[in-house]
């Protein structure tokens, strides 16, 4: 009677562990009902990403970048054939507008006031440009250094360049898409969509240097110039036609 006790209870315990066993569920996959890009090869999704945010027609860049040892704050509009928006740096902040080839800066008085500093009357320079928009030609040596913030494509493939060998990394939203991570061995992390079209939707620098979130791909908005008497123009360009 023990014996056959026994030989009940271990059928009935082998019973219940299969049960359990069969009951358990696998952990969700994680690329399920996406684009399917995070099951690719790290190197492959952060091409795919990048070629996306390149092709787009227009893209929204909001966060901080580090560039030749300054940090600047950024929150831009881009697309071909101009930009706009704002940009902080240290004690200064200023507005960029470029539309095709012409470049317009408008700061606050702290912009000005170091803009000017050489000057004895910097003070007076800085009173009478603040509010206007200043015309930035391409002779300018400031030319080069401001544009960048408005050239989609320069900006755009910089950012999205990790700069080496890349590892998959970890899953999560971000601005409420799911999202992969795409690493380096350095610490960079690109962050990119599994909804719809594969579109890098964050950029992390290591060591506290910048992070960048990139929205609002392909949608449209208008650059013009700024009226007439709102502009301040001391380039000889604008009198030769200089681009």
């Amino acid at each position: 009677m023990l014996m056959r006790s026994t030989a009940l209870g271990t059928a009935c315990a082998t019973a219940a562990l299969a049960l359990a066993a069969g009951c358990s569920q696998p952990p969700p996959d994680p690329d399920a009902d996406t684009n399917g890009v995070g099951r690719q090869a790290p190197a492959a999704i952060a091409a795919k990403a990048r070629q996306a945010a390149l092709g787009a027609s227009s893209v929204h860049l909001s966060g901080s970048v580090v560039s030749s040892g300054a940090r600047y704050r950024l929150d831009m509009r881009l697309k071909a054939d101009g930009g706009t928006g704002k940009v902080v740096s240290g004690q200064r902040t200023f507005e960029l507008l470029r539309v095709g080839s012409k470049l317009y800066v408008k700061g606050d008085a702290a912009f000005y006031a170091e803009a000017s500093s050489a000057s004895a009357s910097a003070a007076s320079v800085s009173t009478t440009l603040e509010g206007k928009y200043v015309r930035v030609h391409s002779t300018d040596p400031s030319y080069k250094e401001l544009s960048v913030f408005t050239d989609k494509a320069a900006l755009l493939g910089s950012v999205t360049d990790l700069g080496g060998p890349a590892d998959k990394g970890d899953y999560r939203k971000v601005g409420g898409l799911r999202t992969v991570a795409v690493t380096t061995e350095g610490g960079s992390t690109l962050r990119v969509s599994l909804e719809g079209t594969p579109y890098p939707v964050r950029v992390e620098r290591p060591g506290g240097a910048g992070t960048l979130d990139l929205t609002d791909y392909g949608k449209a908005f208008t650059v013009k110039a700024p009226p007439a008497d709102e502009v301040l123009d001391y380039g000889a360009g604008a009198r030769s036609g200089e681009g």
